[in-house]
């Protein structure tokens, strides 16, 4: 089953809606962004969506060039499931952080950095493949790089990120063939995020995933 994180919630309203729609995973910024959310705030929405979902999402930070001690208390103040690192962090930060459930930003920048993580046998880490946008560290609306995402998948276990949107999803599951698929300003009217965009994202990501198990030879 392909999984389906929704990402840069800001409100328990839209926190519930995609809990209630299948996601799996829920994202909340903490780097300075404009989707940035206080730790208090998850920590509220979070309490809520477990209070009113039987079997809930789960709960990931997002985190920009972060300590991996203020990311660590962070994780036991909100009581995140998952710590993603969307920054320059070092590889190094993988032995830090062994403790958690660890997703990584990759955007085949060439960066020495990024390849480190490329190299690394990580069986706890997530990878995740967004768009290269200079400057940018997510967000963008940008559509990543479908074909060397789908070589990756091939290898690592992959989060797919970067543009997508309920219009695309199915397209992209189809050609790259991702653990999951991540979404954040593909949600969105008009900088927020909308119910029914939310909604048919997960639909589509799912009747896609099980379109493409019932053509899978057995």
């Amino acid at each position: 089953m392909t999984r389906v994180k929704i990402c840069g919630l800001r409100t328990a309203e839209h926190a519930l809606v995609a809990a209630g729609a299948g996601a799996d995973l829920l994202g909340f910024i903490f780097a300075p962004s404009r989707r940035q959310i206080a730790p208090a705030e998850v920590a509220r929405i979070g309490h809520a969506v477990r209070a009113a979902t039987a079997s809930p999402p789960r709960l990931v930070g997002v985190f920009v060039n972060e300590t991996p001690a203020r990311m660590r208390a962070l994780a036991r103040e909100c009581k995140l499931d998952a710590v993603q690192l969307s920054g320059d962090e070092p590889a190094s930060f993988a032995d830090e952080l062994a403790d958690l459930a660890l997703i990584k930003a990759i955007r085949f920048d060439g960066a020495a950095t990024e390849q480190r993580w490329l190299e690394a046998d990580l069986p706890h880490v997530q990878l995740l493949v967004d768009a290269h946008v200079p400057g940018a560290y997510g967000g963008a609306g940008v559509v990543a790089n479908w074909a060397r995402a789908a070589v990756l998948a091939r290898r690592h276990s992959i989060l797919l990120a970067g543009g997508l949107g309920p219009s695309n999803v199915a397209t992209a599951i189809e050609q790259v063939r991702p653990w999951g698929v991540d979404v954040s300003s593909g949600v969105e009217t008009d900088g927020a995020k909308d119910a029914a965009k939310i909604r048919a994202f997960v639909a589509n990501a799912r009747a896609t995933a099980q379109l493409l198990r019932s053509v899978e030879p057995s």
